[in-house]
């Protein structure tokens, strides 16, 4: 019964690390197309 409790709950702390990771990784692509857009059509 222990052991899957500690699956259980190892379980559940991947799917929130999956989601945090997730959650990151489309804020530091959200924040690369913002400066993208900021610099218009190349360099000046």
């Amino acid at each position: 019964m222990m052991i899957y409790m500690l699956a259980a709950a190892m379980t559940i702390a991947m799917l929130i690390a999956t989601a945090f990771g997730i959650h990151q990784e489309s804020e530091r692509m959200r924040l690369q197309e913002q400066k993208a857009r900021s610099n218009g059509f190349g360099p000046r």
